[in-house]
C-alpha cells in the first residue's frame, strides 16, 4: 500500500439493527463474547505478556455478578519497566516511515470492521451500552484509525502541500517530528473509540505510549491493544499497562522520561494531572504537554421560535443516551419562559417512555457503570429534589445492576447544583429564561465549555448564538451528542479542557514538534 492508495476518508457507517440479518449477527457476536467471559489478561511490557496476582476485575454494570475478565494490575515497578522498553522502542520507532506507521492504522480498522459486532458486544457487556451506542463507537474508533493514518500521511506532505515562502539561494523545509513516550488515559465511557482514538494518534505521530485504560473497561482496552498488534503494530510500541491512578499514573505522570501526557476524563483528575506534569523532575528536559479533555455541563436552549416537538426531542436523547454518561450529554435544558411549560410536558413525556433493561436486549436505558457512580448520581438526585421539581424518576431501577430512573428536575435555578455540577448520569434539570438572550446568559453560566445546542427559527438570534454561545461544539436545531470524526472536531473550552478537537486536522500536531531544516544551496 503507497501513500496514494488512500481513499478519500469516509465516515464508517451506523448499523441497521431494524434489518434481521444485523439483529441475528449482533445477536451472534453476543453469544461468542459470553462464551468468552472471566477470562484472565496479562500487562504487555516490551511486547511480552505478565500476568500479575493482583487483578483489576470487570464486571457487566448490568448483571453485578457477571465477571467479564479479570486483568492484570501493574505495580510501580512495572511501570518503570514498560517506560524503559517504550523509551528503547521509540529510537526505532521514530525512524519508521509515516506512510507505514499509516497503513498499519488502517489495517486495523479493516480487522475491525470486520469483526465489528465482536467490538461492540464486549462492550455491551462491560460498558452497558446498548446496540446503537455500541455500535456508534465501535464505527468511531474505526473512524479514527482511517482519520488518524491519513492526517499523518498529509503532515508528511506538508512541504508539497503548504510550501513555504522561498528564499533564493536556500532549501527550506518543514518536518512534524515525534515527541518521545507518552502516557495514554483514556475513559471508561467510549471504552473502544477514544481508547483507539488517543493512541492511534501518538503513534502513528512516531511516539511510543504507555496505555493506562480506565478500570471498568479494561478488557475492550486489551481487545484493542490486540487488534493494534495484530494489524502489525511492533508490539512494544503499545505498552499495556493497567493500573491504579494513584500506583502507576501519578508515577507515570511525573516521570521525568515522560514527554506528553493525553487524558480523557473527569475534571478533578486531569487538574491533578496538569499539576503533577507542571512540576520539572530532575533529569528532564522539557517541557511536559498535556491533551486533555474533561468533560462538561452541557446544554441545550429553546427559544420561543423553535421547533418545540424537535426541541423536547433532542433534550431527551442528549440527556439520556448512554444513560447520560457522555461528556457531550446535554444534562441542561434552559426554556424561554413563553414556551417553558408546553417544553416540560413534552420532555416529561418523552421521558416517562423509555424503557430501562439489558444492554443485552437492546433495552433504551441500561445501567450506570459502577456502584461510586451509581451512589454519587443518587446523592445527586436528593440534592435535586430539594433544589427543584421532581418530574419524573429519581429512583433506583433493578437492583441486578447498577441501573437509575433517568430523572427529570424542573423549575431549577440556574445557579442550582444540579444545574451547575457535571452528575455524569441520566439526570436532566430544567430551568426557566426570560428571553432567548437570557437563556444564552444561563447556558455560559458554568465553569465548563463543551457541547450545546440551540433551537430557534430566527436566523438573527442563531447568528448571535454562534457568536455568543461559549462552547468547543455548538450545534443549532439538532442535540448535542453525536460527533463525527473530520464532520466535528470535538474538544471544549474553560475546565472541558485543553480543546484538542480529537477528529479534527489539528489533532496531530498535539503528538508532534515542528523542525525547521535550512540548507544552502
Amino acid at each position: 500500500m503507497t501513500v496514494h492508495a488512500f481513499a478519500p476518508f469516509q465516515n464508517e457507517p451506523m448499523t441497521n439493527f431494524t434489518t434481521e440479518g444485523n439483529r441475528k449477527e449482533m445477536q451472534e457476536a453476543l453469544e461468542l463474547v459470553k462464551s468468552r467471559l472471566g477470562a484472565d489478561y496479562p500487562l504487555h511490557i516490551g511486547g511480552q505478556p505478565v500476568m500479575t496476582e493482583d487483578k483489576i476485575v470487570s464486571i457487566n454494570p448490568a448483571s453485578k455478578e457477571q465477571v467479564i475478565g479479570r486483568v492484570s494490575k501493574a505495580s510501580r515497578e512495572q511501570a518503570e519497566q514498560a517506560m524503559a522498553s517504550a523509551l528503547a522502542a521509540f529510537e526505532r520507532w521514530k525512524q519508521v516511515a509515516p506512510v507505514e506507521r499509516a497503513e498499519i492504522l488502517v489495517r486495523a480498522a479493516s480487522l475491525m470492521r470486520e469483526r465489528k459486532h465482536e467490538f461492540s458486544a464486549w462492550m455491551i457487556l462491560e460498558s452497558g451500552k446498548n446496540w446503537p451506542e455500541a455500535d456508534a463507537d465501535t464505527a468511531e474508533a474505526i473512524d479514527f484509525l482511517e482519520y488518524y493514518a491519513r492526517e499523518m500521511v498529509r503532515l508528511s506532505r506538508t512541504n508539497e502541500l503548504q510550501p513555504l515562502q522561498p528564499l533564493p539561494g536556500e532549501d527550506n523545509q518543514l518536518t512534524y517530528i515525534p515527541l518521545g513516550v507518552g502516557i495514554i488515559i483514556p475513559p471508561w465511557n467510549f471504552p473502544l473509540a477514544i481508547c483507539a482514538g488517543m493512541a492511534s494518534a501518538a503513534v502513528v505521530s512516531g511516539n511510543t505510549i504507555i496505555l493506562k485504560p480506565a478500570s471498568p473497561t479494561t478488557v475492550i482496552a486489551y481487545k484493542f491493544y490486540e487488534v493494534m498488534v495484530e494489524a502489525g503494530m511492533p508490539a512494544d510500541v503499545i505498552q499495556f499497562l493497567p493500573g491504579s491512578g494513584a500506583e502507576i499514573g501519578d508515577y507515570l505522570t511525573s516521570h521525568p522520561k515522560t514527554r506528553f501526557i493525553s487524558f480523557t476524563g473527569s475534571k478533578e483528575t486531569g487538574l491533578h494531572i496538569q499539576k503533577l506534569a507542571a512540576q520539572t523532575a530532575e533529569g528532564q528536559i522539557w517541557m511536559k504537554r498535556l491533551v486533555a479533555e474533561m468533560g462538561g455541563k452541557d446544554g441545550v436552549v429553546v427559544d420561543e421560535t423553535a421547533d418545540l416537538e424537535a426541541a423536547s426531542a433532542a433534550i431527551v436523547a442528549s440527556a439520556f443516551g448512554f444513560q447520560g454518561q457522555k461528556c457531550s450529554a446535554g444534562s441542561r435544558a434552559i426554556i424561554v419562559d413563553s414556551v417553558y411549560d408546553e417544553v416540560v410536558d413534552r420532555v416529561q413525556k418523552l421521558t416517562e417512555q423509555l424503557v430501562s433493561g439489558l444492554p443485552e436486549d437492546n433495552a433504551p436505558v441500561g445501567p450506570v457503570i459502577d456502584e461510586s457512580s451509581y451512589n454519587r448520581i443518587l446523592n445527586y438526585i436528593e440534592t435535586g429534589k430539594s433544589e427543584g421539581r421532581l418530574l419524573v424518576g429519581g429512583k433506583p431501577g433493578a437492583p441486578e445492576g447498577y441501573f437509575i430512573e433517568p430523572t427529570v428536575i424542573a423549575d431549577l435555578d440556574p445557579k442550582a447544583v444540579v444545574m451547575q455540577e457535571e452528575i455524569f448520569g441520566p439526570v436532566l434539570g430544567l430551568s426557566r429564561a426570560a428571553d432567548w438572550e437570557d437563556a444564552i446568559r444561563i447556558y455560559n453560566d458554568t465553569e465548563f465549555g463543551l457541547t450545546g445546542a440551540f433551537f430557534s427559527a430566527d436566523e438573527s438570534r442563531i447568528e448571535q448564538a454562534l457568536q455568543t454561545m461559549h462552547c468547543g461544539n455548538l450545534y443549532i436545531n439538532r442535540k448535542c451528542t453525536g460527533a463525527l470524526v473530520g464532520v466535528h472536531p470535538f474538544g471544549g473550552f474553560n475546565m472541558s479542557g485543553t480543546d484538542s478537537k480529537a477528529g479534527g486536522h489539528d489533532y496531530l500536531l498535539h503528538f508532534t514538534q515542528a523542525k525547521l531544516t535550512s540548507r544552502k544551496v
